[in-house]
């Protein structure tokens, strides 16, 4: 383990030195290259401030509404049927729009419930088993005006309910 712990300290400054060391072999300008990378994710940065802060508002209101608890109780029947704890759907729900408030959540969970409970379990499952679909969907297709998602966003949110129910079978199998 402590060669593994030295080995890891010298890791990244290798990578880095054999990358300058390869662009100034080949005559290439490596901080100038290194400068105007920087400046296109800057730009590229900014440009999605817009969208992550309309995706920020969104989510706050949806939540600040009750449209959380409104959406959770009225999956309950189904929920229930499958045998899902109600203390992680507001966690599925989320999941598919915020990391961020996905990992408030989970952090919630954890507290509530405990993290070697059955809820604190599912829910580590649950947030590593699925994706920011629309984030991602609206960071990425906002930033290249892409308008026609196609079949995107149909196959996206069938696979996050598959990887949800997934998590849940799982978990029950192999901790209950």
């Amino acid at each position: 383990m402590k060669v593994i712990n030295q080995m890891s300290m010298y890791v990244v400054p290798i990578i880095l030195l054999t990358i300058v060391s390869i662009g100034l072999s080949k005559k290439i300008k490596v901080f100038e290259i290194f400068t105007q990378g920087a400046k296109t994710g800057l730009d590229t940065a900014v440009k999605l401030v817009p969208t992550l802060v309309g995706l920020i508002v969104a989510i706050g209101m949806f939540r600040a509404s009750g449209a959380m608890e409104l959406l959770v109780y009225a999956l309950s029947p189904v929920t229930d049927w499958i045998g899902i704890p109600a203390g992680v759907m507001p966690l599925a729900i989320l999941k598919p729009v915020s990391g961020a408030g996905s990992l408030t959540l989970v952090s919630s969970i954890m507290n509530q419930y405990g993290p070697d409970s059955f809820i604190g379990k599912l829910a580590c499952v649950m947030m590593g088993s699925t994706e920011t679909t629309f984030y991602v969907i609206a960071i990425y297709f906002g930033v290249t005006k892409v308008k026609n998602t196609g079949y995107m966003i149909p196959v996206a949110v069938t696979a996050d309910v598959v990887c949800i129910l997934l998590s849940f079978f799982v978990c029950k199998l192999f901790f209950l």
